[in-house]
């Protein structure tokens, strides 16, 4: 490790500082930015768009103006209005065209998370610059077997996808099953946060927030603060659940409930697992089953500490991203279970065994060490023993840099190119004191290896956390597509101050 300069080690100190004190209270200020949130509203949901003969057609308009937020009207970023936007259910085989506009006054696109589709022209192009005043029409053709399972989409314009999300832009996708999951009730729940002002605008990110990766003063579920879900006794429930948090890892309890895992990202089981928490890194989604118990359970999520930038020079961990919210975490929602109880279901069906690459020749083998580091241009001290790199765009000269394989993001550079059809393993290789949550576009990535021990199972995501030293293995097949799209870390500030890279498939 080179020595830290004392302009290094006293910003390293600011960021240690605000490690300490951000998380569940958000901001430095927290609950002080005075803004008059409401809870314990019944839960309500986003418009829902289903598509039909095989089509659906969208507009989307992304803009700022007056939004229902926690219970009151705020200013802040929103698609249709309404925060989140519309979900589109679709199904696989469907063409889905979707016209963006941009009503913002910065450029802006969209990016279907986790859909498998083209990465090309008017698709899943995260290259592509719609500027303000302008319109893009996007078509999506999902193929025939695409899997079902959860989805979303959300602004990815290199350098202003955090401040687009964090604000308000974002929306759930749902792709159905072809065999119904027999349940009283689906739910889809897009968990977010933000911070407000007293006035109600979106409070200002310090550059410090950034590079710890910003949490806000209020969490919520489709806009609410503590919303309540009711049921009945017996009553099956299925919650479709998105992090569509900028930076905040979700450890989800429901404590006195009986819960049951179909899924998550594009993954799906067997047969559903039983589960007493659900863990999601920023970009992750879940496909929970809950069978109601009489009674009052309260939905938290838990703390969870995703590491310290201050923790390899400073000496120890100072719980960088940590919620500060005591043993309890944080309530998101209430599910009150009262009256008759309901009739018992039918089971819920096997689903198709999960492809298994493990049995498959693997064609190249590649590492992508994601590192932190301090210093002025490109001669920085990196934080964990990777390569330290250039400086990140959106964290300033003499900040924190962010890269993969030494490299911060340039949309004019490849950096990696694989051959179409490939079945390539990858070792994702974290040497930051932070975890970091690795998405790959386009394509889902099968867990083989964690911490160094094999996964037994095929587990797939899209999104795969990568604890702070230390490393994981994926293997994946670029099936289907050709064209260029990007990999990155999902703590959207990280991603935005250049922890990205650009692949081609040929």
């Amino acid at each position: 490790m080179q020595p830290v300069s004392r302009r290094s080690a006293l910003i390293l100190g600011g960021v240690g500082a605000a490690a300490t004190v951000t998380g569940a209270a958000g901001l430095l200020s927290g609950w002080g930015l005075g803004f008059p949130a409401a809870g314990g509203q019944d839960l309500s949901e986003p418009q829902a768009l289903q598509s039909a003969d095989g089509r659906l057609q969208v507009k989307l308009s992304a803009a700022p103006g007056q939004v229902r937020i926690a219970g009151r009207d705020a200013n802040a970023l929103s698609y249709n209005g309404s925060l989140p936007g519309p979900t589109l259910f679709l199904r696989p085989g469907d063409r889905v065209n979707v016209s963006l506009e941009n009503r913002l006054a910065d450029p802006t696109n969209l990016h279907v998370h986790g859909l498998h589709v083209s990465p090309e022209g008017n698709s899943d192009n995260a290259l592509v610059s719609v500027e303000p005043g302008m319109s893009f029409d996007y078509e999506y053709r999902l193929p025939l077997n695409h899997p079902p399972g959860v989805y979303w989409y959300h602004p990815h314009r290199h350098g202003s996808a955090a401040d687009q999300i964090f604000g308000g832009l974002y929306g759930a996708i749902i792709v159905q099953d072809s065999q119904p999951v027999p349940v009283s009730r689906e739910r889809v729940l897009v968990i977010s946060d933000i911070s407000l002002t007293g006035g109600g605008s979106i409070a200002a990110v310090s550059a410090m927030e950034k590079m710890v990766g910003r949490e806000g003063a209020l969490v919520l579920v489709n806009g609410q603060l503590n919303p309540v879900l009711a049921a009945r006794p017996g009553e099956r429930e299925r919650w479709r659940i998105i992090n569509a948090c900028t930076s905040r890892y979700l450890k989800l309890r429901l404590d006195g409930q009986e819960l049951q895992l179909l899924g998550m990202d594009s993954g799906r089981y067997q047969s559903p697992r039983n589960v007493d928490e659900v863990l999601l890194a920023p970009g992750n989604r879940a496909d929970l089953l809950v069978t109601a118990a009489d009674g009052t359970a309260v939905l938290r999520t838990l703390p969870v500490d995703r590491g310290s930038m201050a923790g390899s020079m400073m000496g120890g961990n100072n719980g960088g991203g940590r919620f500060p919210a005591g043993p309890d975490g944080t309530a998101l929602a209430t599910f009150a279970v009262a009256g008759a109880p309901a009739a018992a279901l039918a089971p819920v069906p096997s689903q198709p065994v999960p492809r298994d690459l493990r049995s498959l020749a693997v064609t190249a083998h590649r590492e992508l060490v994601f590192a932190m580091g301090m210093g002025m241009n490109n001669g920085g001290a990196d934080m964990g023993g990777g390569m330290g790199g250039g400086m990140g765009g959106g964290t300033g000269s003499g900040m924190m840099s962010f890269t993969i394989n030494g490299r911060a993001f340039d949309p004019a550079r490849v950096d990696t190119t694989v051959s179409a059809g490939a079945v390539e393993e990858w070792t994702l290789r974290n040497t930051s004191p932070m975890d970091h949550p690795v998405h790959l576009h386009v394509w889902p990535m099968q867990i083989v290896e964690q911490a160094g021990r094999p996964v037994d199972s095929p587990v797939w995501q899209d999104v795969v956390n990568v604890p702070a030293r230390s490393s994981v293995r994926v293997r994946i097949a670029f099936d289907d597509f050709t064209g260029k799209t990007v990999y990155h870390c999902h703590i959207l500030d990280h991603e935005d101050s250049g922890m990205m890279g650009l692949i081609e498939a040929r």
